[in-house]
């Protein structure tokens, strides 16, 4: 009686730490409306059978700073899973000649290069970057030819237009803070937002922490828009 009374023991403990597993990661699934925003209307990519991942940011941004290197290397990871696209934000005059630096560096092809390298003026060397002439004598110190520089930052036409797609997309893509992760056309996600669950576990995390919960929460979307497709 012993015996069967262990082994029924045992088997009640093995089916409550299976019920507690599947509880666990029932629980860490990502939810729509908490850890991740579904758009009421796709928006197109043209990314063919890959996924589209599109990142809003901010050059003056310390959050978006503190999230490059971790994004970056989630972005190489992925590899061609995904087609990464970054759309710098607009913010009033203030921030005009930073926004118009990244659509630069992006036009002349510097972006793997420099990107990192305008972050880090703007947050270790303390650069602002509020004026057109600030932007030029920085492109020539980190090693850029001026006069390109200068003329693909003043294109009349090319330049415009860059600028008025991201007003288009923040607007498409209902763009309120950043920096925010888009997926798929459809899904968005960002640090704070996937840190969300439980009151009090976002304030209870470091930004780290909220960091790598979004990263998370953006390989789940990866891996739900592909399965989309099929």
């Amino acid at each position: 009686m012993r015996l069967i009374h262990f082994i029924g023991t045992l088997l009640c403990a093995v089916a409550i730490g299976f019920g507690a597993a599947a509880s666990a990661v029932a629980a860490a699934e990502p939810k729509d409306g908490v850890q991740y925003l579904t758009l009421p209307q796709a928006q197109n990519t043209g990314a063919g059978n890959k996924v589209e991942v599109t990142e809003f940011f901010a050059y003056s941004c310390p959050h978006c700073n503190s999230f490059e290197p971790l994004l970056a290397a989630w972005v190489k990871q992925q590899g061609d899973n995904i087609v990464f696209k970054r759309v710098h934000v607009s913010g009033g005059p203030a921030a005009l000649a930073q926004q118009k630096l990244f659509y630069t560096l992006d036009a002349l092809g510097l972006l793997e290069s420099h990107h990192l390298k305008a972050f880090n003026a703007m947050h270790v060397e303390r650069l602002r970057f509020a004026s057109d002439e600030a932007v030029f004598d920085w492109a020539a110190k980190a090693g850029i030819d001026r006069a390109r520089f200068v003329d693909a930052y003043m294109a009349p036409f090319g330049m415009p237009a860059k600028l008025r797609r991201s007003e288009r997309m923040m607007a498409d893509y209902r763009i309120d803070s950043w920096p925010t992760i888009a997926v798929g056309g459809r899904y968005l996600t960002s640090p704070s937002q996937a840190g969300t669950g439980a009151p009090g576990l976002q304030s209870a995390q470091t930004e780290t922490q909220l960091q790598q919960s979004a990263l998370s929460v953006m390989d789940f979307l990866v891996a739900k828009a592909k399965a989309e497709k099929k």
